[in-house]
C-alpha cells in the first residue's frame, strides 16, 4: 500500500489572491495607518508617515534578506541593540597569583625572551598517572607483581 507524503510543507498556503495570510495582514495595516494619517494630519505631514508606513509594511510583505523574512532580521537586530554586550578588548588584566610569578626564562634561537611557567613535580606526576589511566586501563595493569589474573 502506498501512502502520500506531504511535500512543500513550508511554504505558506496563499489566501488572498497571490498573498498569504501575513502579507495580506502587513499591507492592510500599513493601508490602515496611511489612511489615519491622511486624515489626521495635513498633506505635507501625512505624506512622510505615509510613505514610511508603505515602505515598512512592504518591506514586512515582500523583503527577504539572506532567504529570511524581513520581521525576523528585524527581531535579531532588536534583540541584539538591547541585549548586554561582553566587549574582551577592554577586559583588564587579571592580578598574578603567587603560583604564577615562578617562572623560567629561555632563549630562543633568534634571542627572543619567552618566559614559561615552572611545572612542579606533583602536578606533572597526577597528570602523567591520569592519562595513563585513561587512555589505557586493562585488568592486566592493574595486578601487582606477583599476582595472575586467578587471584584477582
Amino acid at each position: 500500500m502506498r501512502y502520500q507524503v506531504p511535500q512543500f510543507v513550508d511554504i505558506e498556503d496563499k489566501i488572498f489572491g497571490p498573498l498569504t495570510l501575513k502579507q495580506f495582514v502587513y499591507l492592510l495595516g500599513g493601508a490602515g495607518l496611511s489612511v489615519m494619517a491622511y486624515f489626521l494630519f495635513p498633506f505635507f505631514i501625512a505624506a512622510p508617515v505615509i510613505g514610511i508606513a508603505i515602505a515598512f509594511t512592504g518591506s514586512l510583505a515582500f523583503l527577504k534578506v539572506n532567504n529570511k523574512p524581513f520581521i525576523e532580521v528585524l527581531y535579531a537586530a532588536l534583540q541584539f541593540l538591547t541585549s548586554s554586550k561582553l566587549y574582551l578588548w577592554k577586559k583588564e588584566p587579571k592580578p598574578i597569583k603567587s603560583s604564577q610569578k615562578d617562572t623560567v626564562v629561555s632563549r630562543a634561537p633568534n634571542n627572543l625572551s619567552l618566559s614559561m611557567p615552572t611545572v612542579r613535580g606533583n602536578n606533572l606526576t597526577n597528570m602523567a598517572f591520569k592519562l595513563s589511566v585513561k587512555d589505557s586501563q586493562k585488568p592486566e595493569d592493574n595486578l601487582k607483581p606477583g599476582m595472575d589474573r586467578t587471584n584477582v
